[in-house]
């Protein structure tokens, strides 16, 4: 396995074709529709499937096919969004547990739940089945019942008490910006159904989030941490795209790219995610005319983030983003959602289209 080098062909169909390839037959779609979280190429396993990687696989797929027309995408994004909808859910729980299978982690995390919604919705754009719909709606709603708690959204919940966790240093298992991704579920939701109580709660976590972003970043030592903690604040910036219009969210916006760009070149070196690299040049290409667009260094981003696509005979990796690198070694973990991040954003790089935000994976 290795990274593309500067001889490797960037051209946008080579970068499209292999990359959907890869989600297609790479075999981290399980027959049942259900996605891995990841895939081991150094130990050649799959990881479990994961409810939350199996609905950025929906959205991925599904902006595959748009890119592209290619119908093979929309059949295998409609085999997930099948599976969420039919055997994820929970019936006991209402709501849709961490993982699935055999020795499935019992808990409930906010921000996969909104991640899967948006699969869903995804989807139901494209193909109009009304079983998509109503779990997105049942989930949504789920998300407020189960994890808003007074002023807190709660990220992770155990099963079956629903009751939050420990929180530690971790950005994941604590509230805070980050989390108005998810919450876009509900902004999605009210835009569909015209249900009012959608659109309250997203205003809400949206208050938070202008609250208390500023204290995010850096937020943790050692330096080489604040890369993890730069993917998770990316998605605050993702969000604020379909608010920008709002004087104080295009503030947050234009502060927010100023930091994740100083801090993703800053550390890189030691340690890069490709993720991190897709999300902060998605975020400028689509805020530009809010935040005026720096060509140059959107340029330096898409060029380093075609590096971490990569070749192999092994059709279980070639076409996939790498995770990331370590000191410029290549990290073994093939992720489905840097695949998806990674591929939209040089798409949209090298087409120059800006498509609408409902399309973001």
């Amino acid at each position: 396995m290795k990274a593309a080098t500067s001889d490797t062909p960037t051209v946008l169909t080579d970068t499209l074709a292999r990359a959907g390839a890869w989600f297609l037959n790479s075999g981290i779609q399980h027959p049942n529709g259900g996605v891995a979280r990841f895939y081991l190429a150094d130990a050649r396993k799959n990881r479990a499937i994961s409810t939350e990687i199996s609905g950025y696989t929906a959205s991925s797929l599904t902006y595959l096919y748009q890119a592209t027309g290619d119908e093979s995408y929309l059949g295998a994004a409609s085999r997930t969004a099948t599976f969420l909808a039919r055997d994820a859910w929970s019936e006991e729980a209402g709501n849709f547990p961490f993982e699935y299978g055999e020795g499935a982690e019992q808990l409930l995390y906010f921000f996969d739940c909104g991640i899967i919604v948006r699969g869903l919705l995804a989807v139901w754009r494209e193909t109009r089945e009304q079983l998509l719909l109503d779990r997105a709606v049942d989930c949504g709603r789920a998300m407020i019942r189960d994890f808003e708690r007074g002023k807190t959204i709660q990220p992770i919940l155990t099963l079956p008490e629903k009751q939050p966790i420990e929180r530690d240093w971790r950005w994941s298992r604590n509230p805070g910006c980050y989390q108005l991704k998810s919450a876009l579920a509900w902004r999605d939701l009210a835009a569909i159904t015209g249900d009012s109580e959608f659109d309250l709660a997203f205003s809400r976590h949206l208050e938070r989030s202008l609250a208390d972003y500023s204290t995010f970043l850096p937020g943790v030592e050692p330096r080489v941490r604040v890369m993890d903690r730069l993917h998770a604040f990316s998605y605050f910036l993702e969000a604020l795209l379909s608010v920008a219009d709002d004087d104080r969210c295009a503030f947050a916006l234009a502060d927010g790219i100023a930091q994740v760009g100083r801090y993703l070149r800053e550390i890189s070196p030691e340690f890069a995610r490709s993720d991190v690299h897709a999300q902060l040049l998605r975020v400028r290409l689509w805020a530009d005319g809010t935040v005026p667009l720096d060509l140059d260094a959107a340029e330096e981003e898409a060029h380093a983030l075609a590096q971490f696509q990569l070749r192999s005979d092994d059709p279980a990796i070639d076409g996939a983003f790498t995770f990331g690198t370590r000191n410029g070694d290549v990290i073994p973990h093939i992720n489905p959602v840097s695949t998806g991040f990674a591929l939209q954003a040089l798409h949209m790089w090298h087409t120059r289209a800006l498509p609408p935000l409902e399309s973001l994976v």
